[in-house]
């Protein structure tokens, strides 16, 4: 009789775990990516060196590992630079270029319909005009790179600047780790654009593209004063003033790299010969 009992409270049990549900996906909580190996969790490459970013992991689809790490450092900001690695700049300044060159076409595709809305008669003429439309489909292929390179070189500079923030409070700062923030804080402009609101609605839904707008407030500085408290060990108080004093540099440092690319778009639209377009 106690072994029949047994029996049936063993069969009761498997009949529970059997209608046990389980989740169907578990999505990283870094990126929230579902295929996504972890971006939390630490894995060393080759080099020995050590990789939590999406983009420097081996192996992956490019556009994958760009996604995943574009929209960390937006929709997950404090988490991504306030634990941002140390290791080679050429990764981090590859993804900003490709980043940018993304973000930048994008935005031109939108402004561009806007201006044949706005200027049917003139966008007109410059179409019909064999003279005019060369010269504006040369300033449209220089302005394109030269933008998104502006753009890369301003992030570059918001980065290099913090870190002259940082020495000035007298704490100790690493350039190149300094620099690797400015370079994929590249990702804000890629999610809080076009491109980056087409791809949320399309994986995430409606109401996840609708929140870009709310992303870019505040953004740049929430994921400075996490790089500053979180990598370079600052308190509340002297990451204010490091900050503060990485405004001006930046902004000194961002004028001068517009005035170069706006230099090197002129030369290039006047250079680039005629036979091309």
């Amino acid at each position: 009789m106690g072994a029949r009992r047994l029996e049936e409270e063993r069969s009761h049990v498997e009949e529970s775990w059997d209608q046990l549900e389980v989740p169907a996906a578990v999505v990283c909580a870094l990126c929230g990516d579902p295929g996504c190996s972890g971006c939390a969790f630490e894995s060393t490459t080759h080099s020995g060196i050590v990789a939590i970013v999406p983009w420097e992991r081996p192996g992956g689809p490019v556009l994958g590992r760009l996604w995943a790490t574009a929209r960390a450092t937006t929709k997950g900001a404090e988490s991504f630079f306030g634990s941002l690695p140390d290791g080679p700049v050429a990764p981090a300044l590859g993804f900003a270029v490709l980043t940018e060159l993304l973000a930048t076409t994008s935005w031109s595709l939108v402004w561009g319909p806007l201006l044949v809305a706005a200027f049917p008669v003139w966008c007109k003429h410059v179409l019909l005009d064999p003279h005019a439309r060369s010269l504006a489909f040369r300033v449209l292929f220089a302005a394109l790179p030269c933008f998104a390179l502006m753009l890369v070189g301003a992030h570059a500079m918001h980065g290099v600047s913090l870190h002259s923030g940082v020495r000035k409070v007298g704490a100790p700062s690493s350039r190149r780790r300094a620099l690797r923030f400015g370079l994929y804080a590249t990702g804000w402009d890629l999610i809080i654009g076009p491109l980056g609101a087409c791809v949320l609605a399309y994986k995430e839904g409606l109401a996840a593209a609708g929140e870009v707008l709310h992303l870019g407030a505040g953004l740049p500085t929430r994921s400075a004063k996490a790089f500053l408290r979180g990598v370079c060990g600052l308190d509340l108080a002297r990451a204010k003033v490091a900050l503060r004093s990485s405004y001006v540099a930046a902004v000194i440092a961002t004028l001068i790299a517009a005035f170069i690319i706006l230099g090197v778009l002129v030369v290039g639209a006047l250079v680039l010969p005629n036979r091309l377009f």
